[in-house]
């Protein structure tokens, strides 16, 4: 008898591991044997999981699609197409850091790391401190670590969220590399998970793959509209605040779905674009003819005289 409760108890032990290993719920049967095993009575048994934590962008239609939010303990992918997006990509991820320093109340102080893989650093640049404040994102507490290798980055971002010191981990690569399929993916998932942090993949001019990405967006820039006057009308030929285009291609919904949000970076606050902002057209400042006529040659290529052939020398 001994021994057959000795083998459950470890069963049941295994259960767990693996359910917290993988973000589910503990098994109600396996935690209430374990209860009867362990001696604790109906009372005394453990809580139910807790609730998801949540990032909410503020925008009621984009946080029903997430159930919430952005996941705060689970990878997150953002990727662009192409190289020229990279700012939106880049812009959209510092907004989202904007809003959770905010949300943990720490006056923007909180720690975050960005990890830049070296290709990705080359073609789409280094933060900048004061772009980084325009942004809303206090450049205190904003660490940029830049690995020589895809291998070195990816041991830095599993150790960051293992050590759970870091409010958010950030690691920005170009393209699809061999080195980062979805095994490594899968090992950093779970990192997130048992660390209970949040990790943003950046994926600059990335194509669509396998990974354990919780959710994944491909962002790309939008048309800004005008600043606004105090009056409440708006000052033409300026430019406001950046627009975001996102296109949620792995989430919880079964549909694919597109939202296009504008980014304030001083309420820290997004706003939906239900329509772009009409062109206006503006005349040339020099109008009338680019180039004048050519004064001492003729418009056109002249016919060309005999032709002489040569013979082959070999």
């Amino acid at each position: 008898m001994a021994h057959n409760a000795v083998a459950r108890e470890t069963l049941f032990a295994l259960r767990e591991t693996i359910a917290r290993l993988e973000g589910k719920p503990v098994p109600a049967l396996a935690a209430a044997e374990h209860a009867v095993l362990a001696g604790l009575s109906p009372v005394s048994r453990p809580p139910g999981p807790k609730a998801p934590k949540v990032l909410s962008t503020g925008v009621p239609d984009l946080d029903a699609v997430l159930q919430g939010g952005f996941p705060l303990d689970a990878l997150t992918e953002i990727r662009s197409s192409s190289l020229r997006d990279a700012g939106a990509t880049t812009g959209f991820a510092l907004a989202l850091t904007a809003r959770l320093r905010t949300r943990d109340g720490e006056a923007g102080l909180s720690p975050v790391l960005w990890i830049g893989e070296r290709m990705a650093m080359l073609e789409a640049g280094l933060p900048y401190a004061l772009g980084l404040r325009d942004f809303g994102v206090a450049p205190r507490g904003f660490l940029y670590a830049a690995p020589r290798k895809l291998d070195e980055a990816l041991w830095l971002a599993e150790a960051a969220l293992a050590s759970a010191a870091f409010t958010l981990v950030v690691l920005e690569v170009r393209g699809n590399p061999n080195h980062f399929g979805l095994t490594e993916s899968r090992r950093l998932s779970l990192r997130a998970k048992a660390a209970g942090r949040p990790l943003f993949v950046l994926r600059q001019a990335g194509e669509e793959e396998a990974s354990s990405a919780l959710l994944r967006l491909h962002v790309e820039p939008a048309p800004a509209s005008a600043r606004s006057l105090p009056d409440g009308s708006m000052l033409g030929g300026s430019i406001g605040n950046p627009s975001f285009r996102l296109n949620l291609e792995k989430s919880r919904n079964p549909a694919p779905l597109s939202f296009v949000l504008e980014w304030n970076a001083h309420d820290r606050q997004f706003s939906p674009v239900s329509q772009y902002p009409a062109l206006v057209a503006r005349p040339a400042a020099y109008p009338g003819a680019q180039l004048s006529a050519p004064a001492d040659r003729s418009d056109r290529p002249q016919a060309m005289g005999s032709v002489l052939a040569y013979h082959r020398a070999s």
